[in-house]
């Protein structure tokens, strides 16, 4: 089975980047616009305009963190990847616990402990959902019993008869 063919890794940044930008735009979005919907005064015109104002002050914020998140795992993963010069979950896992580690810094060596747990153990537990899906679609395609050489010795594939007899 192929596997996902990636953008090579200068380019990979930029993508990864600009695909967390969005996800975190579209989901800070959608979760804004029910908090700023529920936080509001009574009325429905009030409910609507606040909910709208907290989308576009808030919404681009945590697309933007998305993003330093996004780039900055990706810049370590392409690191790792030249480093390592093999491409697998390691790879991923470790950057995930470095990046964790490196936008706690600021909070102090305990923070950045914590955070890179976090990083890794998150990481891991994606990279190994990802194994396991791919090992359990991959097993349903596997090859079953051999068809036999003759075609008579086929038996009959619907309660109607084998398809020869149609021919």
């Amino acid at each position: 089975m192929e596997e996902y063919a990636r953008e090579p890794c200068p380019w990979r940044i930029v993508d990864d980047c600009g695909g967390a930008f969005t996800m975190g735009a579209i989901g800070g979005g959608i979760f804004q616009a029910i908090k700023g919907f529920r936080n509001s005064p009574q009325g429905i015109n009030h409910r609507f305009k606040s909910s709208l104002i907290s989308i576009r002050t808030r919404a681009p914020q945590l697309g933007g963190s998305f993003a330093v998140w996004g780039g900055l795992f990706s810049m370590i993963d392409c690191s790792m990847v030249k480093i390592r010069q093999k491409e697998d979950p390691w790879n991923s896992i470790t950057s995930g616990a470095m990046t964790g580690a490196i936008l706690a810094a600021r909070n102090g060596p305990v923070a950045m402990m914590g955070s890179a747990a976090m990083g890794g153990i998150l990481l891991a537990l994606i990279e190994g959902a990802g194994i396991l899906l791919t090992r359990f679609a991959s097993s349903q395609f596997t090859n079953g019993l051999p068809l036999p050489e003759d075609s008579a010795q086929m038996p009959p594939t619907s309660p109607f008869g084998s398809y020869q007899q149609y021919q």
